[in-house]
């Protein structure tokens, strides 16, 4: 099993900055892809980005693409989502998945393992 626990939500105001982190712990973190995903009540999980396992290619949806920096340091078994130019629409619980042998997918449902989510909230 792989615990997964994200950390660094919490409300700012538009235009604001944010950087959430995952921090993993029980499995080979390394032999992981790992994606951020974001839910709105009501509303299916959105994939945001996410990073392979191996070369750390990172992908990003295009509705966060240029705002948003996921990166991941393999020494602290931790991924990081830098967030930049909140908008409202960014509000949401986000949640950190990890993949076996993951490729950055954006697809949820391939995923292993999710953490509890940390909440954001993006207020004009």
């Amino acid at each position: 099993q792989m615990q997964l626990v994200e950390s660094g939500g919490g409300s700012v105001q538009v235009g604001g900055s944010l950087r959430l982190s995952c921090a993993a712990s029980g499995h080979n973190f390394k032999i992981h892809g790992m994606g951020w995903f974001r839910q709105v009540p009501g509303q299916e999980r959105e994939f945001v980005a996410a990073v392979s396992w191996i070369g750390s290619i990172t992908y990003y949806a295009d509705s966060v693409k240029g705002r948003v920096t996921l990166s991941r340091d393999n020494a602290k078994n931790t991924v990081y989502l830098q967030m930049n130019s909140l908008k409202p629409e960014d509000t949401a619980v986000y949640y950190c998945a990890a993949q076996h042998y993951g490729l950055g997918s954006s697809d949820s449902h391939k995923y292993d393992y999710w953490g509890q989510g940390t909440q954001v909230t993006v207020s004009s």
